[in-house]
């Protein structure tokens, strides 16, 4: 289902992230439940997610809106397409773009860098993070497509 439909016929149970993020992966639209990671350039509690988290999960990973560097690239996606994860929004930078555009995967994210991040490890999983103005809480399901992103305590469809 569209983001505008979902709009039209649920406005008062979304919210409507307010960022411009741009879709870089093989699928431009996705939905699913949401985990959560919060980290500061360093992707190391992103890949750790990325390999645990269910299948058909949408991972949203809050950078701070950093540009220093990535904090997702072609081989974390890789596992992510391998684990049959939904899509991930990231809070700050991608690199790969060109090899995560061919990927059945949907990623969104501020921008690119082609800067790595660092390997420290510091973060934190599974928290309520607050960006682009939505509480994105972990079991909370979000919907993205070309229109935008929106987010939803319940799954919509089994209204």
């Amino acid at each position: 289902m569209k983001t505008a439909d979902l709009c039209d016929q649920f406005l008062s149970e979304l919210q409507v992230c307010q960022l411009p993020l741009h879709s870089y992966g093989g699928k431009t639209e996705f939905s699913g439940p949401i985990a959560t990671v919060e980290v500061f350039e360093d992707n190391v509690l992103v890949r750790e997610a990325l390999e645990t988290i269910p299948a058909g999960t949408v991972l949203v990973v809050d950078g701070k809106g950093s540009r220093n560097c990535a904090l997702l690239g072609d081989r974390l996606a890789q596992i992510a397409c391998e684990r049959g994860l939904a899509g991930v929004i990231v809070h700050g930078c991608i690199r790969d773009s060109a090899e995560i555009a061919q990927m059945p995967l949907g990623v969104i994210a501020l921008g690119t860098c082609p800067v790595k991040s660092k390997k420290e490890g510091k973060g934190a999983r599974d928290r309520v993070l607050e960006f682009g103005g939505v509480h994105w809480e972990p079991g909370a399901h979000v919907y993205v497509d070309s229109d935008g992103v929106v987010v939803a305590k319940t799954k919509l469809f089994e209204k």
